[in-house]
């Protein structure tokens, strides 16, 4: 098998990567799960690497100087790269697991929150207006979650229906569920427990985010290649409200010492954005009939 085709083989699917990640970020993860792909390391062990990264990126930030805004830059770009690596390394090994996927999950929102603290603490702690800083911030991580809960949802109906999977937001909640219970009646596994309960509350609020007061026809009674072809476009707009755009523009204006531009850029271009795509999305799911009032 060559590269190409074996690097093609870890991804999800090219029409909902994002930009950066396909041609820049899993590339690079690519070659790394190359050079370790024979060793005894996991895809969870890179999720816990790539969250140290992360988190010590985060607390770079604290500093407050362009130094170390630099650092965090760094520090974030080997996270992302390295959490690249660890879907990429499943992928390739078939060696993926439901709460592989979920830790990588907590360990991206530990993440966040470690950027934006720091990012709280240094940048918005030595400006001459704090309290705006601090609420700007705190804007900016609120919008970053909405937004890339967006994304996730959308994402994976994009995928539910066009590959005819198992829903992960229905069949995957309702599995998680049952397991959660069983691990609870029998006091094993806590550290599982905890992952799953995570992931059921948040799937949750993703539910009642994303679907409102209407009723969605099942993934079933809609044609796939119908489904695909008016979707075609809109998923791709919708992958540059995704977690990798946000944080390459964060690399980037870390590294040139802008990290206003960054928040402003998620605050409110990314939530202009996020409604423009919302009312577009809404009006091709109802051409497509997949919404129904109640």
């Amino acid at each position: 098998m060559g590269l190409i085709a074996e690097y093609t083989r870890t991804l999800k699917l090219p029409a909902v990567e994002e930009f950066f990640d396909l041609f820049f970020y899993r590339p690079l993860a690519f070659f790394f799960v190359k050079l370790i792909a024979h060793t005894e390391i996991t895809p969870n062990q890179l999720t816990v690497a790539s969250m140290v990264f992360g988190v010590l990126g985060g607390f770079s930030y604290t500093y407050g100087t362009p130094e170390a805004y630099a650092w965090g830059g760094v520090l974030y770009l080997l996270y992302h790269v390295i959490d690249c690596s660890d879907g990429q390394l499943a992928r390739l090994q078939n060696s993926g697991s439901a709460i592989g996927r979920i830790l990588d999950g907590v360990a991206d929102y530990a993440v966040s929150v470690a950027v934006y603290l720091g990012i709280g603490i240094g940048y918005a702690g030595t400006s001459s207006s704090p309290g705006a800083m601090w609420a700007l911030t705190v804007a900016a991580g609120i919008s970053n979650a909405v937004q890339s809960g967006l994304l996730d949802f959308y994402r994976n109906r994009f995928l539910d229906i066009v590959l005819q999977r198992k829903s992960v937001l229905d069949e995957g909640v309702k599995g998680f569920e049952q397991e959660y219970e069983t691990l609870k009646r029998e006091k094993r596994k806590l550290f599982d427990r905890i992952l799953i309960w995570i992931y059921l509350r948040y799937s949750a609020l993703q539910a009642r985010g994303t679907s409102g007061n209407k009723k969605e026809k099942p993934a079933t009674a809609v044609d796939p290649q119908v489904f695909r072809q008016k979707n075609r476009v809109i998923i791709h707009l919708w992958t540059y409200l995704g977690p990798t755009t946000q944080w390459t523009l964060l690399i980037v204006t870390s590294l040139l010492n802008r990290l206003d531009i960054y928040l402003w850029g998620i605050a409110a271009v990314g939530n202009v954005l996020a409604l423009i795509l919302l009312v577009l999305q809404k009006r091709i799911d109802r051409q497509l009939g997949m919404q129904e009032q109640k």
